[in-house]
């Protein structure tokens, strides 16, 4: 029996399309917000890092759209394997410019578009790198001549760079330490907590429809040091958890079905 129809769900709770798991307001997302509004206000390079799966994207996705899009323009960039002349291109289409040929053209375009929007429309622009741990040195080393603007005493815009560990490790090289000290926020995602779980997939099954606890404690423990933190690991085995537990036909999801989800998800 579908899973959907045999719990009682309006959706299934745990699936990418699902809205309410990015809902659910863990510590870890509350501090993120909360680090966001603030850079919201001060503008600048927020850095944000932590390992895959931890939310990071969504959470930052959300805030983006929270922003008022007469206010704030969002430049939203995922592409991060690329030059410094295709970066600017993209980042030219993002303001809604026609790119420039050379880059030096482009540079100035950019970077007075910003100014523009900043100064005259009072617009703000959000400029959004996902996967940044990818950029290039080049690419870095342009994002600090970029922002400086009316001698390094001014912040026109907001620049988040979002990515794993490993970008503060790249960071910290002494080649970026102009990019670096002009980081007014740096946050390491830690994920979900261990004690938030229950609390999580309650919260989710419940916002889908449903009327019963389905996972047992035990079970919601056993997923949670499988995923390791990593919400998006919980995710795609609570979801598998439920595929089995309904072709079980059982109304209770223990340990055991668990184990039997991670071992049919898990690579060989």
């Amino acid at each position: 029996m579908e899973a959907k129809v045999f719990y009682g769900l309006k959706q299934m709770p745990f699936e990418k399309e699902t809205k309410y798991h990015k809902l659910y307001r863990s510590e870890d997302t509350a501090n993120l917000k909360g680090r966001l509004d603030y850079l919201k206000k001060a503008k600048g390079i927020g850095l944000f890092t932590g390992s895959p799966g931890t939310g990071k994207t969504s959470a930052i996705r959300e805030f983006a759209g929270s922003l008022n899009p007469s206010l704030y323009k969002v430049v939203y960039i995922q592409m991060s394997t690329v030059s410094v002349i295709d970066f600017y291109r993209q980042l030219a289409c993002g303001l809604g410019l026609e790119p420039k040929f050379r880059k030096s053209d482009l540079f100035r375009q950019v970077q007075e578009a910003i100014e523009y929007m900043a100064k005259e429309k009072k617009c703000t622009p959000v400029i959004v790198i996902d996967e940044a741990q990818y950029l290039s040195t080049s690419v870095f080393n342009d994002l600090t001549m970029l922002l400086n603007f009316e001698m390094d005493s001014k912040n026109y815009c907001i620049l988040i760079l979002s990515g794993q560990t490993s970008l503060n490790t790249i960071l910290k090289k002494q080649v970026h330490d102009a990019l670096r000290q002009r980081i007014v926020i740096n946050y390491f995602m830690e994920g979900l907590k261990g004690e938030e779980a229950q609390e999580y997939v309650d919260f989710c099954m419940k916002e889908c429809g449903s009327r019963e606890k389905v996972f047992e404690e035990d079970a919601v423990r056993a997923a949670y040091n499988i995923a390791g933190g990593s919400i998006r690991k919980l995710n795609n085995l609570l979801s598998k958890c439920l595929i089995e537990g309904a072709n079980e036909e059982k109304r209770i999801i223990d340990a055991e079905i668990v184990m039997k989800a991670h071992n049919e998800v898990e690579l060989g």
